[in-house]
């Protein structure tokens, strides 16, 4: 049961990185900039199928590397498995200020984007498949907190290092995809309907925050100050 809880809990922290305002704007503008000289609908859908691919790969790519090293650590691996109850506590309450924009975090940008973007546009249908590693490399602060700080540890704990990676990348995967079918078939509805996943991603962002902030309260209560 903890281990269907672990993977829900990364599949939904995937839709959470997706669905989120800069990814979300971000993989709709790759998506319409690709295809936009393609009429070929089952092409377009190739394309977005790549480029939610490329965002993935990346993604999995990183947590096997991270979790990995890790886990190839003796020490550091036992300790954080044996101590991680003790870390998520303060981590979640983090994160969760983080989502609720209590705490800002500046991230460098990835200088050239337009560039290569413009590259990968050339190279056609196959240019979203590194377009997606890209942007997947460009994190904001929300995306950010959500991979380093809940899929990373929430993997370390169960040392799994393709399993919830692989969740996670679904997660962000499926959001994307959906939006490729829509511009694939010429929706005219498209903007419509981002706005509306926009005010529902900022609901969601603040509930699931709090959520954070209350049980990453009670895990130190609990576990750190043991007054529970």
């Amino acid at each position: 049961m903890e281990l269907l809880i672990g993977l829900a809990s990364a599949f939904w922290v995937g839709i959470l990185t997706a669905i989120s305002p800069c990814p979300l704007a971000t993989n709709i503008a790759a998506i319409s900039f690709i295809s936009k000289k393609i009429k070929n609908k089952k092409i377009v859908m190739a394309t977005g199928i790549l480029y939610t691919l490329g965002r993935m790969f990346t993604y999995v790519a990183i947590a096997y590397l991270v979790i990995g090293s890790i886990l190839a650590i003796p020490s550091l691996s036992f300790f954080l498995q044996n101590q991680m109850v003790k870390i998520i506590g303060p981590l979640l309450i983090i994160i969760g200020a983080i989502m609720l924009e209590l705490i800002s975090i500046p991230l460098p940008s990835f200088g050239g984007r337009a560039t290569f973007q413009k590259l990968f546009h050339n190279m056609g249908v196959w240019g979203a498949f590194p377009l997606g590693v890209l942007f997947a490399l460009s994190f904001c602060p929300v995306s950010a907190a959500l991979f380093f700080g809940s899929l990373i540890p929430l993997a370390t704990k169960f040392s799994s290092t393709m399993l919830f990676p692989s969740m996670y990348g679904i997660g962000t995967g499926l959001p994307v995809f959906v939006f490729s079918i829509l511009i694939a078939f010429g929706a005219t509805s498209v903007g419509i309907i981002f706005q509306k996943v926009g005010k529902v991603e900022y609901w969601i962002r603040m509930i699931t925050g709090v959520i954070l902030i209350l049980i990453g309260i009670y895990f130190v209560l609990t576990y750190v100050l043991k007054v529970i």
